[in-house]
């Protein structure tokens, strides 16, 4: 298997959707993706993981070789996040796709006081 890395990862997200405002930061070896300064997307050694409500996660997770995000085996498996098989995020159509039906089901951050 091979492993990816999340700073290619990033690069495919930023060519794909080019119409989406995003961000990135480092995080624990990884990066997370920001959509209207929101998380939403994963990017680490174990792939591409989006965030997507219950419907779209179900969606999600009928690709096949798309799986719950597990940053290791002995820990439980997301309930929130799928990573996508390595030929969605090639894709940049599809991963357009995938990007968008994460990002819409984003709650905003709420405004400070």
């Amino acid at each position: 298997m091979t492993e990816t890395v999340p700073t290619d990862l990033q690069a495919q997200m930023l060519a794909a959707a080019p119409d989406i405002e995003l961000s990135f930061r480092k995080m624990f070896g990884g990066i997370m993706g920001y959509a209207a300064e929101v998380p939403f997307a994963s990017l680490s050694n174990v792939g591409l993981a989006l965030k997507f409500t219950p419907a779209e996660r179900e969606k999600a997770l009928a690709l096949p070789g798309a799986k719950p995000l597990q940053y290791d085996p002995a820990s439980p498996p997301s309930k929130t996040y799928v990573v996508l098989p390595p030929e969605i995020v090639a894709d940049g159509a599809s991963l357009h796709e995938w990007i968008v039906a994460s990002a819409n089901g984003l709650k905003p951050k709420p405004k400070g006081r």
